[in-house]
């Protein structure tokens, strides 16, 4: 048996650096030194067994010159030299000298020293030899009435760890514990020996807690806990005794510790599924939320609340706390928030919906006055989602909800005022009830709009929507006020020249004379500096952005007045009036052309939007009915079939939701009643306290055991040859941000391998955490190392490294075996995520990394190839299906992925079938991947690559 397979409960870190000293050496120094030296001797003799020395002649030296001494360092030391050094012959029978250890602990037991005694108890649990134990006993016991709790509670430790080891010793020990129990006082004390009985004698644990079951509140948090885990083992071995103890578990939820109510709560769930439970239980995450600082808590809780929802007949109960739900917006952290807004909008009925409107009108208005933050942008665009969503599935809410909303459209943040507009336009086209209130609240924002592209979208809609002659007299009105005197050139050019004149009447000041580097006389005009800047001042919003350079407002503009006069025409009868509006909107068209082409703005007007105005300017003069037509209606079915379109999908997904979340029974299941359910059958359920032990060591069983290309064998990856003197090879688990590396390596040799160390270094964001301790091998012997590693961000990582290694008794150097690279895929941390149009545009523009990969494919059908992308690089396809559907000989796609750590993937997937080359000529085309960081976009266009042609089965 090797040194690394021995039980050992103590990790020491070694430095390597050092030198081993010789055994003659540390001999003297235990003999004969002072306590320091003794130390230090002792650190050296535990490091150098830990190492896989045997040093049996030192263990005499020990027992003779160090146990007597009464330094604690020194006794602490030796607890740690007794639990590690082999206590046997080679036969199995334990060493005479261990005998007289005995005694020495026997006297640490009666010692008065309460530090000494409890510290030598603990070292006693880690004891596996029953000879050594027996005569300790009577000592052991005694400790149960020691004065101070630090001794009890680590007698009550040893006492179980020894009954569970060896019944035989204490064969009475739970009844010992029942009763020690009873009368103890202290907290720490009564929650080991209740854990004892819990876990020895559960019958024992429940008549203790039924005789003090209307005290539980009153118990410290350690107890509680305990106490909540025991009730969830017995009511789901044993369903009878529900009745039992939920009255405790729903007195527990009004514990002072936030851990005992959040297990109390879980259990609660799992315990009962009555309205009055639920509700409780909901209730006390709610508290739990608002009440913890830490964010990441309030995360947990939340996701509690979420599974909750999961739960059909659950929901219910939920929708009654939506009010209470929303008190958690009081948070400041974005993330919290918005999974708060998911959840409360998840549970919104026709019951809550208006007080739900009440709260968001009154966090968005808010967001108003708080000053500019980051995350206050983010969080009102979140709360006008969420009040959009409100409006669609509740129509009658729209009305309260726009005036609200309207007026964020004059907002700085551009993106918070999309939204808005967003929301504008699909309320507009669903509820014609509601259009003469938009359009008024529109007409009155419309002047305060900042946003070049807002401006658009409102100009859209108001020439989509007025529908009254006083409507479009308005827009008209309001048309003129943005745009401000006109003809444009003209005006612009009396204002330069006209503005010179009452200045120079106000300062008749000389020109001043500046010399200049060459000196010569250069003139200047005390009125040019103060000029542009009045000029700026002054500038109506919508002759600002035309001075500017941005035209394509204007050919928007153009559009806008083409409706709005081909309307006014159908509306007044009286053929002066008509030619009026039409004449005044073909000036206006005029006169931005004629802007266009002088070189007043800052950029020329392009070509595409002189066009427009052009064919604007032309309909106008023709007014034909196809054209109105076309401006006055194909628009408006444009708009809605796209929004028909998207509530159809929206539709698609929510019952994709609710299919998932419906559990359906076939025909043929077989019905299980809880009464009629055997024992063992019961206790297969999946243990909560087990599941959440097992999930904070990175153990969760995952479901891919079924597939066997899946298993572990898998990502099993082989580090040398199998001809090496060590052959090694390693498993890759990697568990979010760790990955363990576990390395098998065998001794091919027939001679021993001492100090053999495995030695790994990284590349790319890795961190190796420990280094891995040197173990010694016998002649064909084999151990397994385990070497963590930390993960930083998303990025291919390599792990590299040797196998060093002595070989015993040889006088030749250290032998080194290099081993094969590990590389670590990108795959294990990126994650399939959505989000809208608007943002991934967002992010592309401000992505600075780009990646552009060149199809090289063997797969013949453009969807296939896609499918098979998305497959390779974990992404999620945000072009709708019913955009890639049909077949056109090209396709355009954006995909969307989210790592762990946070980080976006973007990709624009662009690919055609060259029809000319035949039916079997492969996909071709490009796949443009952006990403924050280089080391993500250069590591999924490597993935890309590799994965791009379809291995054939």
């Amino acid at each position: 048996m090797t040194a690394a397979e021995n039980v050992c409960y103590t990790l020491i870190n070694v430095p390597m650096d050092s030198e081993p000293p010789s055994e003659i050496s540390l001999k003297n120094d235990l003999e004969k030194g002072d306590v320091k030296l003794k130390t230090e001797a002792l650190k050296k003799v535990i490091i150098m067994i830990l190492n896989g020395e045997k040093l049996p002649g030192l263990l005499m030296t020990i027992i003779r010159f160090v146990l007597p001494l009464q330094d604690h360092t020194i006794k602490k030391l030796l607890l740690v030299f007794w639990e590690i050094v082999p206590k046997t012959t080679p036969d199995g029978r334990l060493l005479q000298e261990m005998i007289l250890v005995c005694d020495a602990y026997r006297k640490d037991l009666q010692h008065p020293n309460e530090f000494i005694r409890g510290s030598t108890l603990r070292f006693l649990c880690k004891l596996k030899e029953a000879e050594l134990l027996e005569p300790l006993m009577p000592a052991i016991r005694a400790c149960l009435e020691h004065r101070h709790s630090y001794v009890r509670r680590n007698a009550v430790l040893a006492i179980y760890t020894i009954y569970r080891n060896f019944e035989h010793l204490i064969p009475d020990a739970p009844e010992l514990i029942h009763d020690f129990l009873v009368n103890e006082k202290d907290a720490s004390c009564k929650r080991n020996a209740f854990m004892m009985l819990i876990h020895a004698d559960q019958d024992r644990a429940l008549d203790y807690l039924s005789t003090c079951i209307d005290q539980v509140q009153t118990f410290g948090d350690i107890l509680q806990l305990v106490i909540v885990e025991l009730i969830y083992k017995v009511c789901h071995a044993n369903p009878s005794e529900r009745a039992r103890f939920i009255r405790c578990i729903y007195n527990l939820l009004q514990s002072s510790s936030p851990a005992v109510k959040y297990e109390a709560a879980g259990t609660l769930v799992t315990l009962s599924s009555a309205p009055t439970a639920i509700k409780a239980a909901a209730q006390c995450y709610i508290d739990l939320i608002i009440k913890e600082s830490d964010n990441n808590v309030k995360l947990i809780v939340l996701d509690r609340l979420v599974e909750l929802k999961e739960h059909p007949s659950h929901e219910r109960v939920l929708q009654d706390l939506v009010m209470d739900i929303l008190r958690v917006l009081s948070t400041p952290d974005l993330e919290v928030r918005k999974k708060t807004l998911q959840l409360a909008l998840d549970l919104v009925s026709s019951r809550n919906v208006e007080e739900l409107v009440i709260v968001l009108k009154k966090e968005v208005i808010k967001t108003n006055n708080v000053t500019e933050h980051e995350d206050t942008d983010k969080y009102r665009q979140l709360l006008v989602r969420t009040l959009h969503s409100c409006s669609v599935r509740f129509p009658d809410m729209a009305a309260n909800v726009i005036p609200v909303l309207m007026e964020f459209l004059s907002d700085n943040n551009e993106a918070a005022a999309a939204d808005v507009l967003e929301f504008v336009r699909e309320a507009i086209q669903r509820f014609d009830n509601l259009r003469p209130l938009i359009v008024e609240k529109m007409l009155e924002v419309f002047h305060a709009i900042k946003s070049v592209k807002i401006y658009r979208g409102a100009l859209w809609i108001l020439g989509e929507y007025c529908s009254t002659k006083e409507d479009i007299q308005s827009v008209m009105t309001e048309v003129r006020r943005s745009l401000g005197e006109i003809p444009i050139v003209e005006s612009e050019i009396k204002k330069e020249a006209g503005e010179l004149k009452p200045e120079e009447e106000v300062s008749v000041g000389p020109a001043q004379k500046l010399v200049t580097e060459m000196g010569t006389y250069a003139t200047q005009s005390a009125l040019s500096s103060s000029r542009p800047a009045k000029k700026e001042e002054e500038r109506p919003p919508l002759r600002g952005f035309l001075l500017d350079g941005d035209f394509f407002v204007a050919a928007s503009l153009a559009t806008t007045l083409t409706k709005i006069a081909l309307r006014y025409v159908s509306l007044v009868q009286e053929k002066k009036k008509q030619n009026s509006f039409i004449a005044e909107a073909m000036l206006l068209m005029a006169t931005i052309l004629h802007l266009g082409k002088s070189s007043l703005p800052k950029k020329p007007i392009t070509d595409d939007d002189v066009d427009r105005i052009s064919l604007c300017l032309k309909v106008l003069s023709e007014c034909s009915p196809l054209m109105n037509d076309i401006f006055n209606k194909e628009c408006r079915q444009s708009l809605s079939h796209m929004l028909s379109a998207k509530l159809e999908e929206e539709k698609l997904s929510q019952k994709k939701e609710s299919e998932k979340r419906n559990v359906t029974v076939q025909p043929d299941d077989p019905i299980s009643f809880m009464q009629l359910t055997a024992k063992n059958e019961m206790s297969s359920k999946e243990d909560q306290f087990q599941l959440s032990l097992l999930a904070a060591m990175g153990n969760t069983q995952r479901k891919e055991a079924a597939d066997p290309l899946a298993s572990k064998l898998n990502k099993v990856t082989q580090l040398t040859g199998f001809s090496d003197p060590v052959y090694a090879e390693a498993y890759v688990h990697v568990n979010q941000y760790d990955i363990v590396l576990d390395v098998l390596v065998v001794n091919q040799t027939s001679d021993t391998l001492q100090n053999c160390t495995l030695e790994l270094a990284t590349l790319g964001d890795l961190k190796l955490v420990e280094k891995p301790s040197p173990l010694t091998l016998a002649p064909h012997d084999f151990a397994n190392i385990k070497a963590n590693v930390k993960v930083a961000s998303t990025e291919n990582g390599i792990i590299f490294g040797n196998i060093v290694y002595d070989v015993s008794g040889a006088a030749s150097d250290r032998n080194c075996v290099v081993l094969s690279d590990i590389h670590i895929d990108i795959m294990d941390y990126i994650q399939p995520a959505s989000c809208t149009d608007a943002e991934f545009r967002q992010m592309w523009a401000e992505f600075e990394w780009e990646n552009k990969v060149t199809v090289n494919t063997n797969i013949i059908d453009l969807n296939e190839y896609l499918q098979h992308i998305l497959k390779s690089t974990n992404m999620k396809c945000l072009t709708p299906e019913k955009a890639l559907s049909g077949y056109c000989g090209f396709m355009a796609a954006n995909l969307y992925a989210r790592s762990i750590f946070g980080e976006d993937a973007l990709a624009n997937v662009s690919i055609e079938k060259p029809i000319h080359l035949g039916p079997d000529a492969p996909v071709t085309g490009h796949i443009r991947i952006r990403a924050k960081s280089q080391g993500m976009a250069l590591s999924l266009g490597d993935k890309i690559n590799l994965s791009q042609k379809k291995t054939s089965l």
